[in-house]
C-alpha cells in the first residue's frame, strides 16, 4: 500500500510542470513589455510557475508590474552619469543592490534568472551567476545596450531580436529569438474603425510618436497636416499626452483625426495601411509581426543612437523607409506619405520584406531556450 502511494505521488509530480523565475527589466516600456510577454508565455506553458520581478524603485515598472498581479521587489539603482559627482551615489547604490539581490535570490531559489535590459539588471544577473543560478538575457535592439553587453559574460544564453545583434555577443552564446512582443501582437483583435470615427472604406495613415510624444515632430506636423486636405485617405495622429494640448491649438482638415493616446495601439495597427513611427524595439517587433508598411523617424535622443540602427536594419532589408528628424522640412513627410500610400506595388514589396523578417513565435522560442538553459542543454540550441 505504501509503495502504491509513493508511485502515485511520484507520477503526479513527474507530470507537474512549473518554473521558479526571477525576471528583471527596467526603465522603459521597451524593456518592461518584453519581460511581461516572457512571463505570459511561461504562464501559458506552465501555469503553476512562480515569478518575482526585480525592478527599480522609481521607474515605470514599479507601477506597471504590480498592476499585473506579479510579485515585485524594488532596488534603488541609477545609471552612470557624465557628471562624475553623481556617480558616487550610483556606486554606493550598486554595492547595496548586490547585497539585496543576493538575499532576494537566495531566498526565492529560482530555476532561472532572466534579464531583459536596463541598468537594474546588472546586480541581479551578476548576483545570480555568483550564487550559481542559471541566467538568460534578452536584447531588443539592433545595437545591444551597455548593460547587456557588459552582462553577456555572465549569461548562460542570450536571445536577440535582430540577426545583426549576434556579432556583438560572445560566440556560441547568442540565439536569434525575435522580440516576444511580436507574438502578443498577433493575438490582439483588430480595431473597429468606426469606434474612432474613422471610415471603414478609406485607407488609414497612423502617425504615432510614443506615449509621451515628440515635441519637435509634433511642432513640424502642426503645419504639415494641412497638406493632407482633400486626400482620399485618413490620418490618425496620436500625439502623446505631453503634446496634445499644444497640437490642438491649431485647426486641421476633416480627414485628419487627432487623439492624445490610445490604449492597445496594436489594434489600430491591424487596420493601418501606412504608419509613421519612432523606431523603438517593441514598436518595430509589432510592425514586423503585423507587416505594417512604415516610415520611421528614429528618435535622436536615445542612448547610442540605437533607434537609428534599429530603423537602418529594416531599411537595409527594404522593409521600411526612414526620415531622420533633422531632415524634416516643409513637405518632406507629406510627399513621402502621399507617394507611398498611393503606390500599391511598393507597399506590397515592403509587406513581403517584413514577412521575411517575421519571427511569429518569438515568445515560444524564448520559452524553449529557457527550458534548455534550466536543463543544462543550452549549448544544443
Amino acid at each position: 500500500m505504501v509503495a502504491a502511494h509513493i508511485i502515485m505521488i511520484y507520477n503526479y509530480f513527474k507530470d507537474v510542470k512549473f518554473m521558479r523565475v526571477i525576471i528583471s527589466a527596467g526603465g522603459t516600456g521597451g524593456h518592461i513589455y518584453p519581460a511581461l510577454a516572457i512571463i505570459n508565455k511561461i504562464k501559458e506553458k506552465e501555469p503553476d510557475s512562480e515569478f518575482l520581478y526585480i525592478g527599480t524603485h522609481n521607474r515605470m515598472e514599479k507601477d506597471i508590474v504590480p498592476s499585473k498581479g506579479i510579485p515585485f521587489k524594488s532596488i534603488e539603482m541609477y545609471g552612470f552619469s557624465k557628471k562624475i559627482f553623481r556617480n558616487f551615489k550610483t556606486v554606493r547604490c550598486l554595492f547595496k543592490a548586490f547585497k539585496e539581490c543576493r538575499k532576494i535570490i537566495s531566498s526565492f531559489k529560482p530555476d532561472i534568472v532572466i534579464g531583459v535590459g536596463g541598468y537594474v539588471t546588472v546586480p541581479v544577473i551578476i548576483s545570480a551567476k555568483k550564487l550559481g543560478y542559471k541566467t538568460f538575457l534578452h536584447e531588443q535592439n539592433a545595437l545591444p545596450g551597455k548593460s547587456n553587453r557588459f552582462l553577456s559574460k555572465y549569461a548562460d544564453l542570450i536571445g536577440v531580436s535582430f540577426e545583426s545583434s549576434l556579432k556583438y555577443m560572445p560566440s556560441g552564446k547568442a540565439v536569434m529569438t525575435g522580440n516576444p512582443c511580436s507574438e502578443d501582437a498577433l493575438k490582439v483583435p483588430s480595431l473597429v474603425k468606426s469606434s474612432l470615427g474613422l471610415s471603414a472604406s478609406k485607407k488609414l495613415v497612423l502617425i504615432v510618436m510614443g506615449s509621451l510624444g515628440a515635441s519637435r515632430v509634433s511642432k513640424y506636423l502642426e503645419k504639415e497636416l494641412s497638406l493632407f486636405k482633400g486626400k482620399d485617405y485618413e490620418i490618425l495622429f496620436v500625439t502623446g499626452k505631453a503634446s496634445y494640448d499644444e497640437v490642438m491649438k491649431h485647426s486641421y482638415p476633416d480627414n485628419v483625426k487627432i487623439i492624445p493616446f490610445y490604449e492597445g495601439l496594436t489594434k489600430v495597427m491591424k487596420k493601418t495601411d501606412l504608419m509613421v513611427s519612432r523606431a523603438g524595439a517593441s514598436t518595430l517587433s509589432e510592425i514586423i509581426a503585423l507587416k505594417v508598411p512604415t516610415i520611421l523617424i528614429p528618435s535622436p535622443y536615445v542612448a547610442n543612437n540605437h533607434q537609428f540602427l534599429n530603423a537602418l536594419d529594416l531599411v537595409n532589408k527594404k522593409a521600411a523607409l526612414m526620415i531622420e528628424e533633422k531632415d524634416l522640412q516643409n513637405g518632406v513627410l507629406f510627399e513621402s506619405v502621399d507617394n507611398l500610400i498611393n503606390d500599391s506595388e511598393r507597399l506590397s514589396e515592403i509587406k513581403d520584406n517584413l514577412g521575411k523578417m517575421q519571427v511569429k513565435d518569438s515568445a515560444s522560442i524564448i520559452y524553449d531556450n529557457l527550458k534548455k538553459v534550466v536543463s543544462g542543454n543550452e549549448k544544443n540550441k
